[in-house]
């Protein structure tokens, strides 16, 4: 039952758009479909992870905040009122970040399921009124061939997640004097993950499959550079005015 929701509302649809795409595109070429069709998915899902980064550098803008709370020797109780007060004041949720990531997943997931398979348009998934391509080039460009390993992709999709983990939102640094909570660390421990390991992980799945998987990740992850740099250039996140002294409880 799960695979069968899983085909009609998400792998299905994603197969059927790439192959509507090759149809569409001159000379069939895949890995422009590939792209298009990347694009088109991470711009339905842009409103999603734009909240995602704008919350992510909201919670850094108020971190000195919350370390005023949790160093201010109040009872847990007096000091989950305050940072529910701070959040509220500000307008954030903390956890709005990981619950739209969320969202995103079984998305993202099918998207890569549908290169990983092969590509393929004669298993009787296509939708009546979608035909199966007159021409399917699988060299893009004229150059590469998508179908096989290609190290030069591997190459450019772990640079590339190597710039999307470098401009994703920090997490806030440590008050000197503190030697931070588990979440700091693990926040602080995530990020360094995935701006150097992460990277490398990436590049050895994408030429494990094939160069369909890295020109996907490729894209992927450029487009997510670009929307970090936009939120990030329009500002909307702006430094936030404390009329509170969080450490000492004042009102």
């Amino acid at each position: 039952m799960l695979s069968s929701i899983w085909d009609t509302i998400l792998y299905k649809p994603l197969l059927n758009a790439l192959a509507f795409l090759v149809s569409i595109i001159p000379g069939g070429d895949v890995g422009v479909a590939v792209i298009v069709l990347t694009i088109l998915v991470k711009i339905i899902l842009f409103p999603l992870s734009q909240k995602s980064i704008e919350s992510q550098a909201q919670m850094n803008l108020l971190a000195p905040e919350l370390n005023k709370i949790k160093t201010s020797g109040k009872s847990k109780e007096e000091q989950a009122k305050l940072t529910f007060e701070l959040y509220k004041t500000h307008k954030t949720n903390p956890f709005s970040g990981c619950l739209l990531v969320l969202i995103q997943i079984p998305i993202i997931f099918a998207l890569y399921f549908v290169f990983f398979k092969g590509l393929s348009f004669e298993n009787g998934l296509l939708y009546s009124f979608i035909h199966i391509p007159e021409s399917i080039n699988m060299i893009f460009l004229g150059v590469i061939d998508i179908s096989q390993k290609s190290m030069v992709l591997a190459i450019l999709a772990g640079v590339s997640q190597y710039l999307q983990a470098h401009f994703m939102p920090k997490p806030a640094p440590t008050p000197s004097g503190s030697t931070g909570s588990f979440s700091d660390s693990f926040a602080k421990s995530m990020h360094t993950q995935m701006k150097y390991i992460f990277p490398f992980i990436v590049a050895f799945i994408a030429y494990s499959i094939s160069g369909a998987v890295a020109l996907y990740w490729i894209t992927s992850n450029i487009f997510m550079v670009g929307q970090q740099i936009y939120v990030k250039s329009r500002r909307e996140v702006g430094t936030p005015t404390f009329t509170k002294n969080y450490s000492v409880g004042e009102k």
